[in-house]
């Protein structure tokens, strides 16, 4: 199968059964007409990586990569591939869903009486090969039955149902006490908005900043949604925040003053190098960054004196991050990194409580309403 469609999208479960199988059935001709089984799948690999200037997002390049069973060095990943395909055929045919790591033991026995060898060894093996079928057939994961473990938090203007196991549940995400409620990994079957009255999503990077802005009903005050992804956003919360810009909601985002906490930014932002094959499905390149930035020290006196020494791995990151072409194209980026790599100075969110705990949310209305942003 040579498919050259990178985009993966929201489809229903006929629809995926329906690409799986013409998998197997293009497969099953190559044999009958004595042809090598194979198929090819797009590049995933840094090299096939490329910022899409245009929509703003990383995706996967034209380059293309070839599974043969014929081929001594691929003919195992070959057969892995198809168990794969195979197993979570099974999964949507019979409306059950499991792990990634429930797949792996799904999938990992011996291959006969007198071969002492595993099908996978490790589950970093069948990891990575359900990231090669979610390209190759333009599938989300989540479309495959697959779960992966939930991070995200959200509080705030939004009603959504959830259909699952053959009931509906009404989600009202102004109702949901000091915990929230937590994103799962999949938001797209069988869940859907019914309502939501935000003006804008907030996205908190930490938790308990999360949880300052909750108990002071933040979301409730100016009318908006809050996200926590609880560091680097997991693919559900990810998805969750595309969905919520494409209704038309302006999307901030609020993380430490250092280049782990803004990497999360554009990870979010644009996508992932590991992940590009996802595209602006997972990307929310309209996103802003409001906070926290080196000059918000200058804005802040009391800031000066909570800021901490950066080590040299946030350096080296820093480093890193201007030498991205999504990133240094934009010239207030390249001043914020600069200044670090020069002060070798970072701050937490959390020291805007350092004056008093309420200062985060007049933090935020501020930026927002001044306008104070980042691109």
């Amino acid at each position: 199968m040579n498919s050259k469609k990178t985009t993966v999208e929201k489809i229903g479960d006929s629809e995926t059964l329906r690409r799986l199988e013409d998998l197997g059935q293009g497969l099953i001709e190559k044999i009958k007409q004595d042809e090598e089984p194979k198929f090819q799948l797009p590049l995933r690999s840094r090299s096939n990586v490329v910022y899409e200037e245009g929509l703003g997002v990383l995706r996967l390049g034209q380059k293309q990569e070839e599974r043969r069973f014929v081929s001594v060095g691929q003919a195992k990943k070959f057969m892995q591939t198809i168990a794969i395909a195979n197993k979570t055929k099974k999964f949507i045919e019979e409306n059950l869903h499991t792990s990634i790591r429930g797949l792996y033991y799904q999938l990992k026995f011996t291959l006969g009486e007198d071969i002492d060898e595993d099908l996978f060894s490790e589950q970093s093996e069948s990891n990575e090969l359900v990231e090669d079928l979610e390209v190759a057939l333009a599938v989300k994961r989540e479309d495959f039955n697959l779960t992966t473990d939930r991070k995200g938090v959200v509080a705030g203007q939004l009603k959504i149902k959830d259909k699952f196991v053959g009931e509906e549940t009404v989600i009202d995400g102004t109702k949901m006490g000091r915990s929230g409620w937590m994103v799962p990994s999949d938001v797209d079957n069988g869940m859907e908005f019914l309502d939501i009255k935000a003006d804008y999503v907030l996205v908190v990077e930490k938790d308990a900043l999360w949880q300052r802005l909750n108990e002071d009903r933040f979301w409730k005050k100016e009318n908006c949604i809050i996200i926590t992804p609880k560091g680097q956003a997991s693919r559900g919360t990810r998805r969750l925040i595309r969905k919520l810009a494409d209704h038309g909601l302006p999307v901030y985002a609020f993380t430490d003053c250092d280049a782990w906490g803004w990497y999360i930014y554009w990870t979010i932002k644009t996508g992932s190098m590991n992940l590009a094959y996802l595209g602006r499905n997972f990307a929310i390149p309209e996103m802003k960054f409001l906070g926290v930035t080196m000059k918000d020290i200058d804005d802040h006196d009391f800031l000066q004196k909570l800021t901490i020494n950066a080590k040299a791995v946030d350096l080296k990151r820093a480093e890193e991050m201007m030498s991205y072409p999504w990133i240094n194209i934009h010239k207030p980026w390249v001043a914020e990194l600069k200044r670090v790599l020069k002060t070798k100075k970072k701050l937490e969110q959390d020291a805007l409580q350092g004056q008093k705990l309420t200062f985060v949310g007049d933090y935020i209305k501020r930026k927002i309403k001044e306008n104070d942003l980042l691109p």
